[in-house]
């Protein structure tokens, strides 16, 4: 939004400076973007009066002039046609830059005859493209500034541009009335309201208007008059000169009052040449399939359903958007016919994108005008119409009514300033709200019409403090809750988690953050992939379902990076894993990936590829330092997506699975693309029982001075019994007694027989109230054998 600072002083009474305003403005939520003020650029020329001039010696169409300046005489020698004695010109003296020229002049010999500045053209000021001669002046004194002078005499050739953007809630801002009144609310100056009067009709308007039924959703009101007997030539040099300053053509001068009131008012009008128009308007919906040629020469094929306005003949505009280039408006219109109507938001975007047409209807209609304005806007640009053109008007026809946007919210002034966190008095909040256009009616305040963003309570606490100057918020401390030592911000679970991250960097591991939205098939593959996980609309098919699993995110990653040469990686990643999309089915996992070897090859080969037992040990690391208990127990019956034979789950009991670990299907690995082997885990840290002590000491160490005891044991089983169940077997028989098990030896085949083998385990007792007698060690064994023959069938070994 472009306007000039002469434009906004028509409806603002203000000595702010340029500077004061375009500060406040950005304050106020109307940031300035750029601020051209042509007087910056001309602040250093003066005036001077050349009292001789003489043809140079040396050249034809030179002359030798003496100027009377401030700073004395100087020589000039200047080669434009219209230099001569007795002129007020504009001197540059040496040292100053030229903008036309791009160059800082100086003193300098022409001809062998030195010069000290020259006299300026309108082009070499960049005034205008004139550079047939220097400026003449026909008034002004020897000394005074060029830019006072242009102040006085000629003040659109210095007023200052303000281009402001308009964030899409605020549409009042798009005329330069509603900038003003946020700057009188602000208390830059005072807001210049002037008395609303309807011009009477003198006729009664030959050309009707009507709104079809199904059309009175997108256009609640259409209004018009016909003016007759007008004269459309250029517009006044004013006119022309705010529409130039805002990068707008002047056209004529009924096109050119349209144009005016869009930007002055944010209201938009259009004219139709009542000559061209046969019979009367109707605003109604297209068929699908009609053509339009608008004004911006292009030719439009209308879409069903998109509105339009038509006379006998079809369409002859696009509602609200732009007009039709058959009845446009030319320097032979004689009567005009001047339509103002409101447009619903909605469709006029709707049909603005369809149809790819920008234009400034669009723009404010697509945003929001005041409806309230339709028909005074209507009878102000008649009166405009008639003092630039003349002319005689009819009677306004009007289909239609003004839709009702009236709303009111209750203000609360304590609630104002404990959200603002500033102290504004309630008198203050009521002014600023006055002067804003809202009518306060004991603490409601009803909205004005040209306010559509206002929609609650929260606005009015926005407006309020967009005018104090959230720039005046002092920063206070927050007071403490509680004396003392404050309690943690940190939950335990954001504790493990942060030390779990630390032990798998500590550990070697790079960690990854990949997205939470994976493929259909990877998905599948670790248990996922259906319905309850599906994202109802994905940003790719790539992106399709929320992932079940870490894992799918770590192993993809690593395809990515074996795809350029990195074969060996550590890579880890904490985050949550989903069962579906509703609150609770999501679950918090810590996972680990090794692919490769353990280091780089060496002539000691100490490099190896990496095993199952790299990602248990980093896996109990992990689980000891965010505080798992040291005593687990080591279960198969994993996921179909870890190797059947090559895994174990890291339990409490049968039922509590604190992580697993193990190496990764080779079907897996091949559907996602990863070469060789992969071990990898997986820890649950919202499973880990928390501490019962809470406190950050330590608990006193517990240490037996009582002698362990060791016992080894031989068993006979069948050949398909896992050691693990005999260890677990074994460590179950006296808990609080048995502190190791471990199998040292694996005998198959000999005299055992087919189907058999022999596992030798050896079992630590430490006791801790008194020392074990061999009875003691006896019925410990006791019940060791008999726990084992339990669980496994087995014999002990003769």
């Amino acid at each position: 939004m472009k306007f000039t600072l002469s434009w906004l002083k028509d409806h603002l009474d203000t000595d702010a400076s340029v500077e004061e305003i375009t500060d406040a403005l950005t304050d106020l939520g109307l940031e300035v973007e750029e601020v051209i003020n042509p007087a910056d650029k001309l602040k250093d020329f003066t005036l001077g009066y050349v009292t001789h001039a003489e043809q140079h010696p040396d050249a034809d169409k030179l002359r030798v002039c003496k100027v009377n300046t401030d700073e004395g005489e100087l020589q000039i020698i200047c080669g434009a046609p219209n230099a001569r004695e007795g002129i007020t010109v504009v001197v540059c003296k040496p040292g100053m830059y030229i903008p036309g020229l791009d160059i800082t002049i100086g003193v300098g010999k022409i001809r062998g005859i030195e010069s000290f500045g020259m006299m300026a053209s309108e082009r070499e000021l960049e005034l205008s493209e004139e550079h047939d001669g220097i400026i003449e002046l026909p008034s002004g004194a020897v000394g005074d500034r060029f830019i006072d002078w242009l102040t006085e005499n000629d003040p659109a050739k210095v007023d200052p541009v303000i281009e402001i953007a308009i964030t899409p809630n605020r549409p009042d801002a798009l005329g330069v009335y509603g900038i003003a009144r946020d700057l009188a609310a602000r208390g830059l100056g005072t807001l210049k309201t002037r008395a609303f009067e309807a011009i009477p009709g003198d006729f009664d308007s030959p050309v009707k208007v009507s709104i079809d039924a199904d059309t009175r959703d997108g256009c609640p009101l259409f209004a018009g008059r016909l003016i007759k007997g007008v004269k459309n030539g250029p517009s006044p040099q004013w006119l022309q000169d705010r529409l130039k300053a805002i990068g707008l053509r002047p056209i004529s001068a009924l096109v050119d009052i349209t144009n005016f009131f869009t930007f002055d008012q944010n209201r938009p009008l259009h004219v139709f040449d009542a000559a061209k128009v046969q019979g009367d308007l109707r605003v109604h919906r297209a068929a699908g399939g009609e053509t339009l040629k608008a004004l911006d020469e292009k030719e439009y094929t209308l879409q069903a359903g998109q509105m339009v306005i038509s006379d006998e003949n079809g369409p002859e505009s696009i509602a609200g958007i732009m007009g039709g280039e058959a009845t446009g408006c030319t320097e032979e219109t004689v009567d005009v016919f001047l339509e103002s109507a409101f447009w619903d938001h909605v469709q006029i975007a709707m049909a603005g994108r369809a149809l790819k047409i920008n234009s400034d209807a669009r723009y404010r209609f697509e945003r929001g005008v005041d409806p309230e304005y339709t028909i005074e806007g209507l009878h102000k640009a008649t009166q405009m119409i008639l003092d630039l053109c003349g002319g005689e008007p009819s009677g306004v026809v009007i289909a239609g009514d003004v839709p009702d946007h009236s709303r009111a919210y209750k203000l609360d002034a304590g609630r104002v300033q404990s959200l603002v966190g500033m102290e504004i008095h309630e008198s203050d909040q009521r002014q600023t709200l006055t002067r804003l256009g809202f009518r306060l009616e004991g603490n409601l305040a009803h909205v004005p019409s040209w306010r559509p963003d206002v929609q609650g309570e929260a606005d009015l606490v926005e407006e309020v403090a967009r005018i104090a100057s959230l720039t005046k918020l002092q920063g206070k401390p927050l007071p403490r809750l509680a004396d003392g030592i404050p309690k943690p911000v940190m939950t335990p679970q954001q504790r493990r988690e942060q030390m779990a991250r630390r032990t798998c960097a500590g550990l070697g591991y790079n960690e990854i953050v990949s997205y939470s939205f994976i493929d259909k098939a990877s998905a599948a593959l670790f248990g996922g992939g259906d319905d309850a996980t599906m994202l109802a609309n994905p940003i790719s098919s790539e992106m399709s379902h929320m992932r079940p699993d870490l894992l799918p995110g770590l192993l993809q990653a690593a395809a990515r990076n074996q795809a350029r040469g990195f074969m060996d990686l550590a890579l880890f990643e904490a985050g949550p894993a989903f069962t579906g999309g509703e609150p609770g089915e999501q679950v918090n996992q810590i996972s680990g990936l090794l692919v490769g070897r353990t280091g780089p090859k060496d002539v000691h080969g100490a490099s190896r590829a990496v095993d199952l037992y790299d990602a248990k040990a980093d896996a109990e690391a992990v689980l000891a330092a965010i505080g798992a208990p040291a005593k687990v127990q080591i279960l198969r019956e994993g996921d179909a997506w870890w190797h059947p034979g090559r895994h174990g789950r890291i339990c409490l009991g049968p039922k509590k699975t604190l992580g697993v670990f193990g190496e990764l299907h080779p079907k897996v690995l091949k559907e996602i693309g990863i070469k060789g082997a992969a071990v990898a885990f997986t820890i649950w840290p919202d499973e880990i029982p928390l501490p019962r002590r809470s406190g950050a000491t330590r608990p006193a160490l517990a240490i037996s001075d009582l002698q362990a005891v060791e016992r080894d044991f031989a068993f006979v089983v069948d050949a398909d019994v896992e050691a693990l169940a005999l260890v677990n077997a074994a460590a179950g028989a006296d808990k609080a007694l048995i502190e190791d098990v471990h199998v040292f030896d694996e005998f198959i085949g000999g005299s055992l027989g087919a189907g058999k083998k022999s596992l030798a385990i050896t079992v630590r007792l430490l006791p801790t109230d008194r020392t074990l007698k061999e009875k003691d060690i006896e019925a410990v064994s006791e019940k060791i054998i008999a726990k084992v023959a339990k669980a496994t069938g087995g014999t002990l070994r003769g």
